[in-house]
């Protein structure tokens, strides 16, 4: 062989080594990565001829479904979503369209739900012998009856409600309101409506975005802090005067009542605000910050659900996220739930379950399984523990003082006959001089053995968290309970 002939000949070797090597690049060894970035378009056409696996409640209850849509026939059928509930599990469930993309479970479990679960390679061989790919069900924790409970309360009010079983993490309730209806996506001009305007508002979860103040419901935090570090216990006394300088300024009880020495327990079923800013101070930032990180506050939580639906709950300046150790922090008005906080049903329903769980704190998950077309368990997700995060006597006194709060306190409308249930009330004034607040409630029951640990927030309402939030969270908890 002459040497021009031979320089062509390894040429073209080296092309076709360098053909190879890509070719086996974008099908192989990254192929995960071109599938997932969004300006690649076709793994949502591919997946628009799969015929989805469904989504299910609990109890069997279908939330999501493919179906075939209209005109399609033959080798060129194609589905679409289908949301039989309505807005009563939208964000939870989310939604899978062609244009417009994905949201909640749909977008976080797509891989199993759309048939993709095997490696790269297993794919191009089912694709080779001309098999469809089709996808496994998602069976889900959401218990359907309590959460149409949670969206009838909210009865269309800005506000959420999250239910996790405090043993095992499971999300029972997720519920937002005003919410959206994923169906009429599917319609022209339907996501536009939603998304345009003050509409757009609907496709907010606000059981896991953005957030509000808590209130006094963050006063369970600063009981958490205080006992379980050594500084205080239950029966420790602190002036409940109205009236007394936190960082410099003077704070204001509820209806400027003043009290004299109360007990810690005391303090909290009455929700006396000085009480607890002197504890907060006596606590000190650094403490507050590593009770508030165990508990979860400043990361988002480990919940089986797309990153950019949740929001981390904390101090914030402005859009940022400041540490609770921030000299911008005044640590006594953080310790009764006002400063900069902004946190999220999703995290104060943790901060009850862990006490409910004797302070253990397990991790919240939306998926209980994944179901092939023959009813074969293909994946299961079961209990994970996210932090400890106070000793077992420290949750049981926490638990015994917002058994107070329910009995004798501020949160007596969630008291359910027979059942002893353990609360805070919480109310964050929106308007200064006026009774128009951002309210909240969060309880466990049944006290000494917990099944259900709740949040309840409701926006611009007129009147206290006891009297608007806790009723909520008793039909809630009622429907868990005697279901």
């Amino acid at each position: 062989m002459n040497q021009p002939i031979a320089r062509v000949f390894a040429l073209v070797v080296l092309l076709f080594a360098v053909l190879i090597a890509f070719t086996s690049r974008w099908t192989i060894f990254e192929a995960a990565s071109l599938r997932a970035n969004v300006l690649n378009k076709r793994p949502l056409l591919e997946q628009r001829e799969i015929d989805r696996g469904s989504i299910l409640a609990a109890d069997g209850t279908v939330l999501a479904r493919s179906v075939l849509a209209p005109h399609s026939r033959g080798s060129e059928a194609f589905y679409e979503r289908e949301y039989p509930t309505g807005e009563q599990f939208a964000h939870a469930v989310g939604y899978w369209n062609i244009d417009f993309g994905s949201t909640g479970l749909e977008q976080y479990r797509n891989a199993a739900l759309s048939g993709q679960t095997g490696t790269n390679l297993q794919r191009i061989l089912d694709q080779l012998q001309g098999r469809t790919p089709t996808g496994d069900a998602l069976y889900t924790t959401l218990n359907a009856r309590a959460q149409r409970v949670a969206m009838n309360a909210l009865a269309g009010r800005e506000g959420a409600v999250v239910a996790l079983d405090p043993r095992t993490g499971a999300v029972l309730v997720m519920a937002s309101s005003p919410s959206f209806d994923a169906n009429s996506i599917r319609v022209p001009g339907g996501y536009a409506a939603l998304a345009r305007g003050g509409s757009g508002q609907r496709l907010v979860n606000r059981a896991t975005q953005f957030g509000y103040a808590p209130g006094s419901t963050f006063k369970v935090v600063t009981a958490t802090a205080a006992i379980d570090s050594g500084g205080f216990t239950p029966e420790s006394t602190v002036s409940g005067k109205d009236g007394v300088r936190i960082s410099g300024v003077p704070l204001s009880n509820d209806n400027h009542e003043s009290f004299g020495a109360l007990t810690l327990t005391q303090g909290l079923a009455k929700s006396v605000n000085t009480v607890w800013a002197q504890v907060a101070e006596r606590v000190g930032k650094a403490t507050m910050a590593r009770y508030m990180s165990r508990f979860g506050f400043d990361s988002k939580p480990p919940l089986d659900y797309p990153a950019a639906e949740m929001s981390p709950s904390g101090e914030y300046e402005g859009p940022r996220l400041v540490a609770p150790t921030s000299e911008l922090v005044d640590v006594g008005r953080m310790g009764i739930g006002q400063d900069k906080l902004a946190v999220t049903p999703l995290q104060m329903a943790e901060v009850a379950a862990a006490v409910a769980n004797g302070g253990r704190l397990m991790a919240p998950r939306l998926s209980d399984r994944v179901v092939d077309r023959d009813g074969r368990t293909v994946e299961s997700f079961g209990p994970h523990l996210q932090s400890v995060v106070m000793k077992p006597s420290t949750a049981a006194a926490v638990n015994s003082m917002m058994q107070a709060v329910v009995t004798e306190g501020t949160g007596t409308s969630a008291q359910i006959p027979g059942v002893a249930v353990a609360g805070k009330t919480g109310t964050a004034e929106t308007q200064i001089g006026n009774t128009i607040n951002n309210v909240w409630f969060i309880a466990f029951a049944p006290a000494n053995a917990p099944r259900i640990a709740i949040a309840v927030t409701l926006k611009g309402v007129p009147g206290f968290g006891g009297a608007f939030a806790a009723p909520v969270a008793r039909a809630v908890m009622e429907s868990v309970l005697h279901g």
